[in-house]
């Protein structure tokens, strides 16, 4: 390249980047546009703006479920009023105001996207805002408004319970039992004991869903709370004027555990547009622990539900379960061991979903309960849709037994299922004997370990025939066993086994005794025994009550305790050593020895078994209730008083003297006996039989 031609390329290029330099630039005019309309919220630095379709939803949601305004010039208009947001709207236009963060910011400078009125960030708050009220209101309708507002408490109380209602979900936020104290306490060194408290800060929640399209639930609302009389308050929704929806409760004055609950509504009908008749009631509790011993109060905690007309179940005491019931359910209870909380239906729940989660290591709760219920024919048109009873209380015999009387629902509960008393026989003893004589002890004494020890004395005199004829018959059987040894000996062997058993039956038969009268009075006692170890643990009226050392007759008497977790050992005999079963034990082991004494011949492997028995019962009794071993501890005790009143009153002597009459009497043979004999002779046709095809093989 020559000088020339470089001196013209340098020409050239400074020509042309002057020319660029000079030239001025183009922006596109629709470049503002897409400013407002296309950016996304979430550029740094960019702003925000509704598209054409969402400020058509958003004057459509406002015309239709915002608050209704007659301008002067009487055009129609409507209002939408949430929190920070004021819009108006008229026609297809909206005006008004939007603040952000205390900052009162114009409508159409908002979606001018004005920014020298306001920053980038106040700009995209206030369109996120109005957006998701728009959302919300065409998700609620009438009832958007009610998701912003300020939550108040109030109470509801009479003699034995006291309520807080809550105006954030309308619903009752805490429940204390006035006459109960808990006996747990955390804080082992806290004297003062604190009001049962069923439940408190969120363990309890209850909501409607309503039968909206969207399904909109309860608990999301603020309700207006208005108290209509001292045991009634109106927790209301004025959707719009003469028009409101709410829930009514009431809470009788007195001595009363039951609150009445009311879905009311009013001129609902002209509002709501809606085919769907289901109202879904959503129940969940968290289950406070309220015993000291908390693996006994685990056993006695259960989700329990009534079938319409039908029988009580429960979900497991033990483990995390789940039922899916699609049948009519009268009432739900989620049950403590010795407090329940019930709600009834005055119809009855047409299905109902139940899950009851077992929390093993949790030191405050005990399970969780989660109930999911429809009840079906919701109309809107009815002022009082539908009616709920709601029993927060004692698991008292008397008062359940009472409530049929004091609910919405005609059927028979049986909320007495709440209470274990045990299976037929049993429960039939606890409810038709045991409770009423209890009751009618406690109505003039006041000291439950007396009446435990009254109750006591009166069963054994009730059962005294049968424990006079027991200790009779192993009186006989005693003054037999000499003569009853003399025949084994005579005849032993497997081959002599028809025969001795012939003499022996035959030696019964003479003396007029009968080896079964002393085992039948004992069995005849074990269907009270295994009722009151039903009723001792569910007796709520030894629940905090004292004798002697024992502080609380409802839970375990420990004298020693330890901590820690000794595998096995803490899992069924517990942490500690209670005194009242300790005394039962070594009680239950002079009774072994004393009964023994009175029953001869038994082999000795026998004897060290009888003598190992009452040291598995206070394994399994330790942690039973205090008011169950001392009632067993005073039974053994009775009974071995008997036992050495009957060997002073029933004379050996006079026994034999019976005895020889008997033999020379001519004897009747019992149908006992006549069976015992036709038993035998079909035995030996049997062995003969047997003897006589060996001879023929031979």
């Amino acid at each position: 390249m020559d000088k020339n031609t470089g001196i013209g390329l340098l020409l050239m290029a400074v020509v042309f980047f002057g020319f660029m330099w000079l030239s001025p630039r183009n922006v596109p005019e629709s470049e503002p546009e897409e400013i407002e309309s296309v950016q996304s919220p979430s550029s740094s630095g960019s702003v925000d703006a509704l598209s054409s379709t969402e400020r058509e939803w958003l004057v459509k949601n406002i015309m239709e479920h915002g608050e209704e305004v007659v301008l002067p010039d009487s055009t129609h208009a409507a209002r939408l009023t949430d929190g920070n947001i004021s819009l108006l709207a008229v026609g297809d236009s909206i005006s008004g105001t939007v603040t952000v963060d205390g900052k009162v910011l114009d409508w159409k400078d908002i979606c001018n996207a004005d920014l020298k009125k306001m920053s980038v960030m106040e700009q995209r708050k206030a369109v996120e805002l109005v957006r998701g009220a728009s959302i919300s209101m065409g998700r609620y309708g009438k009832f958007a408004r009610f998701l912003a507002g300020t939550d108040s408490v109030v109470c509801l109380e009479n003699d034995v319970l006291k309520l807080e209602l809550s105006s954030k979900s309308g619903s009752i936020t805490r429940a204390e039992l006035k006459k109960y104290d808990t006996e747990y306490t955390p804080d082992e060194s806290q004297k003062r004991k604190e009001k049962v408290v069923i439940f408190e800060n969120g363990s309890n929640t209850f909501d409607f869903q309503l039968p909206l399209p969207q399904g909109v639930s309860s608990s999301e609302l603020f309700f207006s709370p208005s108290v209509l009389n001292d045991s009634t308050v109106l927790m209301s929704l004025p959707v719009a004027d003469g028009a409101y929806w709410g829930i009514e409760y009431t809470l009788p004055k007195g001595e009363n555990y039951v609150v009445g609950i009311r879905i009311v509504q009013k001129n609902m009908a002209d509002i709501v547009e809606s085919n769907n008749r289901n109202l879904i009631v959503n129940w969940h509790q968290d289950l406070i622990r309220q015993e000291k011993g908390k693996m006994f109060e685990e056993r006695n905690s259960a989700l329990y539900y009534k079938f319409a007309g039908g029988s009580v179940e429960n979900l497991s005491e033990g483990k995390t379960d789940h039922e899916d019931r699609q049948a009519k359910i009268r009432w739900i209870g989620f049950k403590n061991q010795f407090f329940s909380t019930v709600l009834i239906g005055e119809r009855p729940f047409n299905t109902a979903d139940f899950q009851s989660v077992f929390l093993k290591n949790d030191p405050y709760l005990l399970k969780k309960f989660d109930t999911q219920a429809v009840v079906n024919d919701y109309d809107w048109r009815t002022e009082v849709p539908a009616s709920f009873s709601l029993f927060i209380g004692p698991n008292l015999y008397p008062l359940l037994s009472s409530l049929d009387k004091k609910t919405v629902s005609n059927e028979d509960l049986k909320l007495t299922k709440l209470i274990p008393l045990g299976w037929s026989v049993f429960r039939w003893i606890n409810t038709g004997i045991v409770i009423p004589i209890f009751n009618f002890l406690g109505s003039f004494i006041s000291n439950y370990g007396i009446i435990i020890l009254i109750m006591t004395i009166f069963i054994k005199l009730v059962l005294f025939p049968l424990t006079y004829k027991s200790y009779k018959s192993q009186a006989k059987m005693r003054i037999l066993a000499p003569d009853i040894k003399e025949i084994n000996d005579k005849y032993p062997g497997n081959e002599n086994a028809m025969l001795r058993q012939q003499k022996t039956m035959a030696l019964y038969n003479k003396a007029g005794a009968n080896p079964m009268s002393g085992c039948l009075p004992m069995l005849l006692q074990m269907p009270i025994l295994f009722a009151m170890f039903s009723f001792f643990p569910s007796a709520i009226e030894l629940r905090g009550e004292s004798f002697l050392w024992a502080k609380n007759l409802a839970a375990p008497d420990a004298i020693i305790s330890w901590s820690g977790n000794i595998p096995l050992v803490t899992e069924y005999f517990g942490n500690h050593i209670s005194l009242f079963c300790l005394l039962m034990t070594v009680t239950n082991i002079l009774y072994t020895r004393v009964n023994m004494q009175n029953s001869p011949g038994q082999m000795p492997g026998m004897k060290w078994m009888m003598y190992l028995m009452p040291v598995f019962f206070m394994v399994f009794f330790n942690n039973y209730a205090a008011g169950l071993s001392y009632y067993y501890f005073l039974s053994l005790l009775i009974t071995i008083a008997q036992t050495y009143a009957f060997r002073f009153i029933i004379k050996e002597e006079d026994v034999r003297k019976t005895m020889a009459e008997n033999a020379k009497k001519p004897k009747k043979k019992s149908g006992f006996m006549a069976r015992i004999e036709e038993m035998q002779k079909q035995q030996q046709a049997m062995l003969r039989e047997q003897q006589k095809q060996r001879g023929n093989r031979r």
